[in-house]
């Protein structure tokens, strides 16, 4: 072979092939193909290894309609933010077919002929569409915008902080202690006691403090509940909100957006980066164990009985997959594992996708408009949201379900062909003991209740709809492995953020086993297509790297 024509990721393959890897990415999730990306970029021989046939995880698109291929859903994941500028530019997204279109307004219509459109731009007619139900709300949400932005301002740059070890009296762990200290240190006390607050308490509290109108008040809680399994009453739902405020997407803060050609496009951009980069990406390549000897990991077997070799081993998949499954209890510290045990991965999720003849035609807002062009919710009030959760904590599905909706192809027209729609509706909740069972029969009807209460508001959408696809918490666990159905691979609860995620001493993207990092959704910062995760794990292996030549260099200069 004549290395003078072959490209430097060629060559890396090649190399790959003769002697192992530098690196393994187990899952080829979003996380997993941009860890896979950063780690061939700083020139480590890297293959990614996911276990179906086809990458993406959560963010893929599909054509569920084997009778009609020709309509493409985002079949779990349905729109992007949260992912920082700066991995889009570093992983060269753009160049890979990486687009989005920004979301129009937050849609709200009701049944007695109202509706509210909310931009978050557009000072003068937000307050004009507040004021339809409360002048007080509608002078008091450009305070609460300011009020987000401020707290965004300060949240946003800890997503890409790896959180310290609290608690611990090791020197290293109290430098990294003290650096969080001083990055904190422009926050006063009274910043410091809103922090704690919005970290702490329920979004119920939190707007309750600002407004007064409960179709307001609801319109504001959707950003706190989605994909949790909370109502906007419990602690730690105000987060959540915040969580969702502290979008990019490459748009800007608190943007969102709709990537061209579906979330499919946004996995396909970084597979074809990880790619360029150099790293390997395996499809069909279920692991079934971890090898570690020593404390130490070796590599990974698959199903079929290969052993694949690495020095670095980066799992993305779910905490009680990686930790339970795939590697054997007695390998781990018993502390850890009862962290991973207690982990809270509870969903009562159920993703329903539409194909359409026509765009719902709102009562409250007849024809097309803008407002098709955004979230469409299908919420009420507060306690209509509320109610809904009661419902499946009780044990049964919501009477009447709460949805967050969209139809991307306002902007997308490459998922279907011209006059069709796609309409994608998350929506909440059935109980999350769901995840053990399929319950087709009564996800159908619950399927039913959510398209009523959309046609109570649009009357021709039930006549509209040509096909539609619904999956609840059982078909998220089994197709994509996100365990409860739960999307953030564990729920964004207070006892469950920063520090905690997904285990005390260990939310620092190592584990117990040296050389096996961590980089899933249930790491810090993880929940939503951001690829944070990976982003911060590999800036740890980066750090280790260093130290670990450090090292070498030093015993070379002492035995010299």
């Amino acid at each position: 072979m004549n290395s003078s024509l072959v490209s430097v990721p060629e060559l890396r393959r090649e190399r790959a092939m003769e002697g192992g890897y530098d690196a393994i990415v187990i899952g080829g999730g979003h996380n997993g193909l941009a860890a896979g990306a950063y780690l061939a970029r700083d020139g480590l021989r890297t293959v990614v290894l996911e276990a179906r046939d086809g990458v993406g995880g959560a963010a893929r698109t599909d054509a569920p309609w084997p009778e009609a291929p020709e309509f493409k859903v985002t079949t779990y994941s349905y729109v992007v933010s949260l992912m920082p500028r700066r991995i889009i530019d570093e992983l060269r997204l753009e160049r890979h077919g990486y687009k989005v279109y920004p979301m129009g307004p937050s849609y709200y219509a009701f049944p007695d002929g109202r509706s509210l459109v909310m931009t978050g731009e557009d000072d003068r007619r937000d307050f004009e569409s507040i004021a339809r139900f409360s002048l007080k709300d509608a002078r008091a949400y450009p305070q609460w915008r300011r009020w987000l932005g401020e707290m965004a301002a300060i949240l946003e740059p800890l997503l890409l902080t790896t959180p310290p070890k609290l608690g611990s009296w090791r020197p290293g762990d109290l430098v990294e202690q003290l650096k969080l200290a001083w990055r904190m240190r422009g926050l006063d006390v009274p910043r410091v006691g809103e922090l704690t607050r919005l970290m702490t308490m329920s979004a119920w509290d939190l707007l309750d403090d600002w407004f007064e109108s409960p179709q307001v008040k609801g319109a504001m809680a959707v950003d706190g509940i989605i994909g949790t399994w909370a109502g906007p009453a419990a602690p730690g739902t105000a987060y959540v909100l915040m969580h969702h405020e502290i979008g990019d997407a490459g748009l800007g803060l608190g943007s969102w957006g709709y990537p061209r050609g579906g979330m499919g496009a946004v996995s396909a951009a970084l597979r074809s980066s990880a790619e360029e980069f150099g790293a390997r990406v395996r499809t069909n390549a279920p692991v079934a164990r971890i090898l570690q000897r020593d404390g130490r990991v070796q590599g990974v077997v698959l199903a079929n009985g290969e052993e694949l070799l690495a020095g670095v081993v980066v799992t993305t998949t779910h905490p009680r997959i990686a930790f339970l499954e795939q590697l054997v209890r007695e390998e781990l510290p018993d502390e850890f594992v009862r962290s991973i045990e207690r982990w809270n991965s509870r969903s009562g999720v159920v993703k329903i996708n539409l194909v359409l003849s026509e765009l719902p035609d709102f009562a409250a807002d007849p024809g097309p408009g803008e407002h098709l062009g955004g979230a469409i919710e299908l919420a009420h009030s507060i306690d209509y949201i509320e109610e809904a959760f009661q419902d499946a904590r009780r044990g049964v599905p919501a009477r009447r379900p709460f949805s967050d909706g969209v139809i991307p192809t306002v902007f997308d027209r490459t998922l279907c062909p011209e006059g069709h729609h796609i309409m994608s509706l998350f929506t909440q909740w059935v109980p999350h003991e769901w995840s053990k069972e399929p319950h087709r029969e009564e996800l159908e009807a619950y399927a039913d209740r959510v398209i009523d209460g959309y046609a109570e508001l649009a009357p021709n959408l039930k006549g509209a709809i040509l096909h539609r696809q619904v999956l609840g918490p059982y078909d998220m666990e089994q197709d994509i492995g996100l365990i409860g159905g739960n999307i953030f691979h564990g729920e964004l609860s207070a006892e469950q953020l920063f520090h905690m995620r997904p285990a005390p001493g260990y939310a620092d993207y190592r584990t117990p086993i040296r050389g096996l990092y961590q980089a899933s959704s249930a790491t810090h910062a993880g929940g939503g297509v951001c690829a944070i995760p990976a982003y911060n794990c590999v800036r740890e292996i980066r750090r280790d790297r260093r130290r670990e030549r450090m090292k070498e260099r030093l015993t070379l200069r002492n035995r010299g």
